[in-house]
């Protein structure tokens, strides 16, 4: 445990700027410093002194682990998340100026999310709710719906056109060919 301490005073402020810079959150950089120096605990074992200095050991798990850290948030969408009140209060604005009630009027006319939706196929509805909504990449999903990755590809994309196609102007109610009323 003495050891532990001492590393953690030598490299913690090391790990820590590491962290912040490849993950540019210092939450998740402050977990991911708690998350290695527990794993050096655990596994000090595996560290093998011909091979390299436990500083170069403790670099390399601390940009492995960053790296690993920075896919995972960013397949579940953490950099390009927004302020989901200021949004709401963006469409509201638009919303008013336009003279609509609907805020969705705009994109789908008088046809419905849920309309929307029933025209795709259990599959790829299920799949674009997972991507979408919940953040699961393909790999995930194709584990979740017990399916392999090209299907889920395909009920992506397959999804994804009929949503586009539904959506095309000729094809939305009250709308001429040209998109106009």
């Amino acid at each position: 445990m003495e050891a532990l301490a001492c590393l953690f005073q030598r490299y913690a402020r090391l790990v820590r700027s590491i962290s912040c810079r490849i993950l540019r959150d210092r939450a998740e950089a402050d977990d991911l410093l708690q998350e290695i120096f527990l794993f050096i605990y655990r596994k000090s074992e595996m560290f093998d002194r011909s091979k390299s200095s436990v500083r170069s050991w403790i670099v390399q798990m601390t940009y492995h682990r960053a790296i690993d850290q920075r896919r995972y948030l960013q397949s579940r969408h953490f950099y390009t998340r927004i302020d989901l009140n200021g949004a709401a209060n963006l469409i509201n604005t638009r919303t008013k100026a336009r003279g609509e009630d609907n805020p969705f009027d705009h994109l789908a006319g008088s046809a419905t999310i849920q309309g929307l939706l029933a025209t795709l196929t259990e599959d790829q509805r299920d799949t674009l709710k997972l991507h979408f909504f919940e953040g699961f990449t393909f790999n995930e999903i194709a584990m979740k719906l017990d399916q392999s990755l090209g299907n889920i590809r395909n009920h992506y994309y397959r999804g994804l056109d009929k949503l586009r196609k539904e959506m095309s102007p000729g094809k939305l109610p009250g709308r001429n060919a040209y998109g106009g009323k």
